[in-house]
């Protein structure tokens, strides 16, 4: 009899144990799937460091092409927050000065809509380049992926300019390894009915044909596991 006693209540303590084990490692369990949840709920915040283009000068701020790529991705189920960084008249120089201001957003992609100002004020294409290859090198160092966008050269610029100023971009992108969308323009430039009176700027349609051509490499960038690194955040 005291030997039964004596058993019960050895497994009555192995029981009680097993029990609390198995309590920590589910509310481990449940802590983790929180974690997981909140890392997949968690939007992608993508900067766009750019000039007057990504400003959205001329235009109502919900017009702007940060604000209507947004609205784009979001219409696809896509998490992604924009964050516009664009400041009209903005040089590459310019741009490489407030990168740090930039990153205190701490986004994960930034996308590089520079170079349309050098290029409208005739500046050495040399120079374009080495600010554009210090930006996208300062940015990956930082942690942050990078998409470069491209821009082309008016073809009354000469064919020397013309040849420097447009190969400039594939040559950065091709050194870094990143993404190039070619020409930020695309199917908008020179259209009157696509652009602002001084012929420069996108109206509203014209933000809408350049998000509608940019969503495609936006998206396959997004789905490319390799192409998107979160930097850690505090």
């Amino acid at each position: 009899m005291k030997l039964q006693t004596r058993y019960g209540g050895f497994t009555a303590a192995v029981n009680s144990r097993i029990a609390a084990f198995l309590a920590i490692v589910l509310s481990l369990a449940v802590a983790t799937g929180a974690a997981t949840v909140h890392a997949q709920t968690e939007p992608v915040k993508l900067a766009i460091l750019g000039d007057s283009l990504a400003a959205g000068y001329g235009l109502a701020p919900a017009q702007a092409f940060p604000t209507r790529l947004q609205a784009a991705l979001k219409d696809k189920g896509r998490n992604v927050t924009v964050i516009n960084h664009g400041v009209s008249g903005d040089t590459t120089a310019g741009g490489l000065e407030r990168i740090d201001w930039m990153m205190a957003d701490k986004p994960d992609i930034v996308m590089v809509e520079l170079g349309g100002n050098d290029m409208l004020r005739a500046l050495d294409p040399g120079a374009t380049e080495r600010n554009l290859d210090a930006i996208v090198g300062k940015l990956k160092q930082a942690g942050a992926t990078v998409w470069l966008v491209g821009m082309l050269a008016p073809r009354n610029f000469g064919s020397e300019y013309v040849q420097q100023f447009d190969g400039l971009y594939k040559k950065l992108a091709d050194k870094h390894g990143v993404p190039l969308y070619p020409f930020f323009l695309d199917g908008v430039a020179q259209d009157p009915a696509l652009n602002q009176p001084d012929g420069i700027h996108p109206n509203a349609k014209g933000v809408d044909v350049i998000v509608e051509r940019i969503l495609p490499f936006v998206t396959k960038n997004l789905d490319d596991a390799a192409s998107v690194r979160r930097p850690a955040r505090p």
